[in-house]
């Protein structure tokens, strides 16, 4: 049995994978701590907490699996774009670089973006997406993006920003309006569950620049609605309504420039269940579980085992 580690220091996320080829995937996480009432964490306490949780991340993984380890995958950068960067990874990337020398095992580096999508591919069951172009939208709190992705002989696959967010990304959107609201952050689990008590869909139209998005004013939209006497259901599942329609509208253009490509939908903002099914029925197109939707390492452990038996293929 080959077995592959993980690691990925998002920004609100610690998290360690193992794919084991007989197995599957076997995943560790925990989320950053926010104070109730803030919207975020500044880079430096979010590299605070990683070197505090990663160690801890790492052990109880690894107590579950005492085999031998045969190559490392690592987040070191939130794109595959020049001057990608964010502090927050460094964490995951030193780590993963002493247990590559300790291990004397390779070392594989991937955009945090790339693991998202692999994830996404994994958990939907459809590792031949990876042997052709498709379109991947990867929408969290930290982007909203979709982007094309082609096989690649050195990367696994390579991406090309497509079509993006002017303003705020969909998991700001949700985390503002859920804060404005009284929940903890992140909001999308309390806003999915208010929402879902609402029996009204409301009618809600995407702001697009083409294929682009703007989201902002639905964040003041939101806060009128609720200032002025909607309810908390309702202003939540006004909120994922207008989310929706934006990746609807972003959907329909792209299959109109590129064609009838394969759909993937990746990222935390992906396992909202009111989102996610009323895409379904409008879109023939691969979801990742809830499990693999939101930050993990699950992608870039996945992308680690590709990467490393087609090296094997080419020796």
């Amino acid at each position: 049995m080959a077995a592959f580690l993980g690691i990925d220091t998002s920004n609100y996320t610690t998290s360690a994978s193992l794919y084991l080829s007989d197995r599957g995937i076997v995943q560790k996480k925990r989320l950053l701590p926010v104070r109730h009432g803030e919207c975020g964490l500044r880079q430096s306490d979010a590299v605070f907490h990683h070197t505090k949780q990663l160690p801890e991340i790492i052990s109880e993984l690894m107590s579950e699996y005492r085999g031998q380890i045969d190559a490392i995958g690592v987040s070191d950068r939130p794109r595959d774009a020049e001057g990608s960067y964010m502090p927050c990874f460094l964490v995951g990337a030193g780590t993963a670089s002493s247990l590559s020398s300790v291990l004397n095992v390779p070392l594989y580096t991937f955009s945090h973006q790339s693991g998202h999508i692999a994830a996404a591919v994994y958990s939907a069951g459809c590792p031949e997406l990876l042997r052709q172009p498709f379109l991947a939208f990867h929408v969290s709190g930290g982007t909203t993006e979709a982007v094309l992705v082609t096989p690649d002989a050195e990367k696994i696959f390579k991406t090309e920003i497509v079509a993006k967010t002017l303003d705020l990304n969909a998991g700001q959107l949700i985390d503002r309006v859920g804060v404005m609201m009284g929940l903890s952050f992140p909001c999308g689990k309390e806003l999915e569950a208010l929402a879902a008590r609402c029996e009204i869909y409301p009618k809600t139209k995407a702001t697009l620049k083409g294929a682009d998005c703007c989201l902002s004013g639905i964040e003041n939209v939101c806060r009128k609605a609720f200032e002025t006497g909607a309810s908390k259901e309702e202003t939540a599942l006004l909120c994922l309504s207008y989310v929706e329609a934006t990746l609807s509208g972003m959907c329909q253009k792209l299959l109109s420039q590129f064609g009838d490509l394969p759909i993937v939908f990746a990222g935390g903002v992906m396992s909202d269940r009111i989102i996610r099914e009323r895409l379904q029925k409008r879109f023939s197109a691969f979801f990742a579980e809830p499990a693999f939707s939101a930050d993990n390492a699950a992608g870039i452990a996945y992308l680690c085992s590709q990467k490393h038996l087609q090296g094997k293929q080419l020796l």
